[in-house]
């Protein structure tokens, strides 16, 4: 079982992290362009606030949304804010996530998340700590792959290894930093293709935030990997 006490307080120190370095922002900075296509700082720092409360409501046994068009009116709403109210939005549903990892729980238990993924109750303070971190570095603003966790960017290099694990549109693929190693994609009915980097590489081609120019890949091309 994951351990969701370790978990919570890596996202409270994750979240003091980015809210130390978005107070350092101005409200012209706010509205500038993210790394996201088509998002703004601010639609990133509003995506973190409500997601926060989205992970409160699945924790309580709420719907994690009420749809998705309402996840994403909402974002479009609160994006266009000042910075004073960006900042004390993703503080106070911080908080409020913070307080319902605090109840006393079943974290064994199974939870829905979006469109009818479920997950262990005990893995919801980890997937918390990836929004944070990814969208930390999404924002621009000197947080980058290299900085994340070691710890952080190892399990998330499992966890999205393990997502593709079996995908039938990902070439059967060994990746590993020269040190760890993981198996990914579809069963080997082929022959593997290796791909070797530094693990702020790694995962950042696995998640999506690099293309993979400082990957070595040998057996094959890179393989191509489905949206998250």
């Amino acid at each position: 079982m994951m351990d969701h006490a370790h978990d919570l307080a890596s996202v409270r120190d994750a979240t003091d992290r980015l809210l130390t370095a978005v107070g350092k922002l101005d409200n012209a900075s706010v509205t500038e362009s993210s790394r996201l296509p088509g998002w703004s700082r601010g639609h990133v720092l509003a995506h973190l606030a409500r997601n926060a409360d989205a992970l409160v409501n699945v924790l309580e046994g709420r719907p994690m949304y009420v749809s998705g068009e309402a996840r994403d009116a909402d974002i479009e709403r609160d994006a266009p804010r000042p910075l004073d109210a960006q900042l004390a939005d993703v503080r106070e549903s911080a908080a409020r996530f913070q307080d319902a990892g605090a109840a006393p729980a079943d974290w064994s238990r199974t939870v829905e998340l979006r469109n009818g993924v479920t997950d262990s109750a005990s893995r919801v303070p980890f997937r918390r700590w990836v929004e944070v971190e990814l969208h930390h570095v999404d924002l621009g603003i000197g947080y980058e792959l290299e900085d994340l966790p070691a710890e952080f960017t190892e399990r998330e290099t499992d966890f999205l290894a393990a997502r593709f694990a079996g995908h039938p549109e990902v070439s059967p693929t060994r990746l590993t930093d020269g040190t760890r190693a993981w198996r990914t994609g579809r069963e080997a009915d082929a022959a593997e293709v290796t791909v070797t980097g530094p693990p702020a590489d790694l995962l950042g081609w696995l998640a999506g935030r690099r293309a993979g120019a400082a990957l070595t890949v040998e057996g094959g091309a890179l393989p191509t990997l489905p949206p998250l």
